[in-house]
């Protein structure tokens, strides 16, 4: 009788760190661990880079299969810049994708170069979230700091090189930094953002290195290269091209799978590469679940508690807003009644966090070179899709059929399907496909709330100068 092979997925994301042991041959969860980040409020959104390795540490140790795991790998938040001085410490706490300090960076590089150039080079036109835009930010507002970087990475390159000692990333991770095209570094644009290319990882694919002492896991594990989250949660569901998934998290997404190199000069759409050899298209709004649950708070209600009904439109953009590009926005309610009710007011909040993400969805498939039909389900996955009024949410302003896979914490497990692939030699997203990880409940569809929708639509030109930067009205 064979031996049991296991390996670890990890999932470094903005608020905690999950980590997963897994059957390879079965993809039975064998055991879980979990570890919470510090993230800052006020202007910005930093977090240390030290404590992403302690919590890694803990949540791995939390498994109960440290010791055993013959591969290991990394899945991680997007965007971050993580600044290293010469003896690999943190120069400073990381800025997080959703900083928009680095809205007006953003904006500048449009400018500049055009966003239909931008789109051609890099597949996207930069918001604040990208990692181009807080390098530029951080060289005008610190320039001190700034001198002091002898690398720069991001968040899931940080740790994979703590693993390892290899300062490495992967194409899908590095296709968000604003800086990367399918051929390698954009020496153009980091020579005019003063970025040294010397200072950022090398791109690989499949292993990145072994386990060096002083870790959680044994010295020698095999590491694979890893990637950022929204990849990892592809490779998790085993996705096939033309597929939608939408993701419920402190951000909302949606994305597909796609053979083509999207190009959207508008901005809706970022044009991503996979963790394997396709594109992932994917649009990204700010504000999700944690701005509902702030509002559910604010009416002192459980965030089920939703009632049908009324007129009135919540645009949640309680960190501003990146679909659409709003990033000096706040949250806006409109259309109160005098017999507008809490529970009205509670469900037009789910309303306005998932309109933007539902009228991407298209946009998204049709970047990707897909036609969309309504027809195929949509896969809802996240902390979100867990609960009864996202998902009654969706469907109503969707009109299509919703399936909510089974499996959990798919993010940590497209990076442990990454760490059983460097063990079989099978693609990432077929060992995936092997676990079963898309199967779930299949959600009929409901009749489209094309009236909501509509309102919702309408509020936002509205707004106008309300979502405008302070001294731009």
């Amino acid at each position: 009788m064979s031996a049991q092979r296991v390996v670890i997925g990890i999932d470094s994301s903005t608020q905690s760190s999950k980590a997963l042991a897994v059957d390879v041959d079965t993809g039975e969860v064998l055991g879980e661990g979990r570890a919470s980040h510090v993230v800052s409020s006020g202007a910005g959104r930093q977090s240390d880079p030290e404590q992403w390795w302690q919590a890694l540490c803990a949540a791995v140790e939390g498994t109960g299969y440290a010791a055993d795991a013959q591969a290991v790998s990394v899945g991680g938040q997007q965007h971050g810049l993580v600044t290293l001085d010469a003896d690999g410490a943190p120069v400073r706490p990381a800025l997080l994708w959703n900083d928009v300090r680095s809205a007006d960076q953003a904006a500048s590089l449009a400018v500049k170069y055009g966003a239909d150039e931008l789109a051609r080079r890099t597949g996207s036109v930069p918001t604040a979230a990208f990692t181009i835009a807080k390098w530029m930010w951080l060289r005008e507002h610190e320039p001190a700091a700034a001198a002091r970087v002898a690398a720069v990475r991001l968040p899931h390159d940080y740790l994979t090189e703590r693993l390892t000692g290899e300062a490495v990333t992967d194409r899908g991770d590095a296709s968000g930094t604003g800086w990367w095209t399918s051929q390698g570094y954009d020496a153009e644009l980091l020579r005019d953002v003063e970025l040294d290319p010397a200072m950022l990882p090398r791109v690989v694919s499949g292993l990145a290195g072994t386990v060096r002492a002083g870790g959680p896991l044994a010295e020698g594990t095999r590491v694979a290269s890893g990637t950022g989250d929204n990849m990892a949660a592809a490779l998790g569901l085993g996705v096939r091209p033309g597929t939608p998934v939408l993701s419920l998290g402190t951000s909302g997404t949606v994305y597909a799978v796609s053979r083509r190199q999207p190009q959207d000069p508008t901005g809706i759409v970022s044009g991503f590469a996979d963790a394997l050899g396709n594109w992932l298209p994917l649009a990204c709004t700010l504000n999700c679940t944690q701005a509902v649950d702030k509002i559910a708070e604010l009416l002192g209600r459980d965030r089920e508690a939703v009632e049908p009904g009324g007129e009135a439109v919540v645009l949640p953009f309680l960190d501003g807003e990146r679909t659409p590009n709003l990033p000096h926005a706040a949250g806006l309610l409109y259309g109160l009644r005098h017999d507008t009710t809490a529970g009205q007011l509670l469900q037009a909040a789910y309303d306005g966090a998932a309109a933007a993400l539902l009228g991407a969805l298209d946009d998204v498939l049709r970047a990707g070179g897909e036609q969309p039909d309504h027809d195929v389900p949509l896969l809802l996955i996240g902390g979100g899709a867990k609960g009864t009024a996202w998902r009654q949410t969706i469907r109503r302003l969707s009109g299509r059929p919703v399936l909510v896979p089974e499996a959990g914490e798919l993010v940590a497990l497209g990076a442990a399907a990454q760490a059983a692939a460097l063990l079989t030699g099978e693609a990432a997203d077929e060992v995936s496909r092997r676990w079963g990880t898309a199967q779930g409940e299949l959600l009929d569809p409901l009749p489209r709330d094309v009236e909501t929708v509509e309102r919702i639509a309408a509020t936002l030109p509205r707004a106008g100068q309300l979502f405008a930067a302070p001294g731009h009205e």
